[in-house]
């Protein structure tokens, strides 16, 4: 069973898939604390959630007609047995996408006979979490997946250069960077992109924060 504290019909904010309708399943919980999450009424003890089965799942998502399907948190890497859901999913003809905040092994689902897409995070600084980052993860990355820098300064945006460079990052997958929403100007990333000469890089900006209020949940 499944701890899920709300799903969804919207559109992709983030990653390959941005702007296309996907379905959001949005699971309880998470194993670290971000200075920026935007998240944070998911990841309480005392968070509401219902307790779903991946067949119930798998068939909430098909009663929508949206192929994309988009697993987050939280961090949906704690929840026990995901494999079983992605396999429901992906054998019943839906666009699996994972996103993970980078602290947690990826090698079973990456290894699975029906492979989810991952975007993945990698905590800079500003984040306060970076020591937890599992930095074997880049091993199992393949073209359909994403490595995602969440900046908040200069200070971030220097040291996903360093990580982009030495993991050699553009030739694995997308590589894509964020501004902490109000922290840093998109401008400012622009600019340290050009003057560092950041081929294959990409700056996304999150989609549903500009189409709706930032702080609103369910889009």
């Amino acid at each position: 069973m499944f701890e899920v504290a709300e799903h969804f019909v919207s559109i992709n904010g983030e990653s390959t898939l941005a702007g296309e309708p996907a379905v959001f399943i949005r699971f309880k919980g998470c194993n670290l604390k971000c200075t920026y999450c935007d998240t944070q009424w998911a990841n309480q003890a005392d968070t509401h959630f219902i307790s779903i089965s991946a067949k119930e799942i798998a068939r909430t998502v098909k009663n929508t007609g949206i192929v994309n399907v988009t697993l987050t948190g939280g961090e949906p890497l704690l929840q026990k047995d995901l494999i079983e859901l992605t396999d429901i999913l992906i054998s019943q003809g839906n666009r699996v996408e994972i996103e993970t905040n980078g602290s947690i092994s990826l090698s079973e689902l990456a290894n699975a006979k029906n492979r989810p897409v991952f975007t993945m995070d990698y905590k800079l600084p500003s984040s306060g979490m970076e020591k937890f980052m599992c930095k074997e993860n880049f091993d199992l990355l393949q073209w359909r997946d994403t490595v995602k820098f969440v900046s908040g300064s200069v200070r971030d945006l220097e040291r996903a250069r360093e990580i982009i460079g030495e993991y050699h990052l553009t030739e694995k997958c997308h590589v894509y960077i964020s501004p902490v929403f109000g922290k840093i100007e998109p401008a400012e990333i622009v600019d340290f992109m050009i003057k560092n000469k950041m081929n294959g890089i990409r700056l996304q900006l999150q989609l549903h924060k500009f189409i709706w209020e930032p702080d609103r949940r369910g889009v």
